[in-house]
């Protein structure tokens, strides 16, 4: 019972103002909660800061992106680009792109010199950027359903490129789409398309697709090629790998180059 005394006289007469070194520690405790919640939101936006500015764990976003495997082969269209203009020269002056953020490739190729571009968009454009709605208002750019015939006459373009698109599509419709594709092509197609176990497909395409991309390995696709009667196109194929190795190009996506439809 003692000891319950002397604990309750020393709170009242801590209440009471006897001893002022008390109240001071109660003074700094309830203040305690509110610096930690500002070094917390100071220390996030150092480490913000940091990830994104330096050269930290973050490096850069296309980095993260192939950490996670959420990468885009369309965007790998663009960062090819030089590779394919020192691959396939003149034939690079007509150029059809079909797949995904159609836009941005056409973009893209229409600043190259001496270069004509058209884009195919296989899902809607109703977020679309002001520069994108004016390609296809100029008709550079349109939206189609690649699992039907294309709307241009054979050998319209020099080179189709494709990406994004065909790793939806099942090997029923496969089996009319790459065909259509290499009937609008005078001198080759090139396919960009996933890496098996290294790749998924980007949150905004799956929402756009209502499925998950099929990432098939090169064999599936060799074998599709020889099933479906597309011939490899050997030089295409070596003097890309020969300009890819010149420029220290080592692509994310598999990269096929078939011949044009006789």
């Amino acid at each position: 019972m003692s000891r319950r005394q002397v604990g309750g006289s020393t709170r009242r007469g801590g209440d009471s103002g006897s001893f002022p070194f008390v109240g001071a520690l109660h003074s700094k405790s309830r203040s305690s909660p509110l610096l930690s919640i500002c070094l917390v939101l100071v220390g996030a936006c150092l480490l913000i800061g940091y990830a994104f500015s330096g050269p930290g764990m973050f490096k850069s976003i296309r980095e993260v992106s192939k950490i996670t495997g959420d990468y885009s082969c369309t965007s790998e269209v663009q960062r090819a680009i030089p590779v394919l203009k020192n691959a396939y020269g003149d034939s690079m002056r007509k150029v059809l792109h079909v797949g995904p953020e159609t836009c941005s490739v056409v973009s893209s190729l229409l600043m190259e010199e001496e270069t004509e571009a058209w884009g195919v968009e296989p899902y809607d454009v109703e977020d679309a950027d002001s520069s994108c709605k004016s390609l296809l208002r100029k008709g550079l750019v349109r939206v189609a359903d690649i699992k039907f015939p294309l709307p241009y006459r054979s050998k319209s373009f020099s080179v189709v490129i494709v990406s994004d698109a065909l790793d939806y599509l099942s090997p029923k419709y496969l089996n009319k789409t790459v065909p259509e594709l290499a009937r609008v092509a005078s001198d080759g197609v090139v396919l960009f398309a996933g890496n098996p176990g290294k790749q998924k497909a980007k949150v905004a395409e799956l929402s756009k697709v209502g499925r998950p991309a099929k990432m098939r390995s090169s064999t599936w696709w060799n074998r599709f090629f020889s099933r479906t009667n597309l011939e490899e196109n050997e030089a295409g194929s070596k003097k890309f790998e020969k300009a890819a190795s010149k420029m220290s190009y080592k692509p994310a996506c598999q990269v096929f180059h078939l011949k044009p439809l006789h």
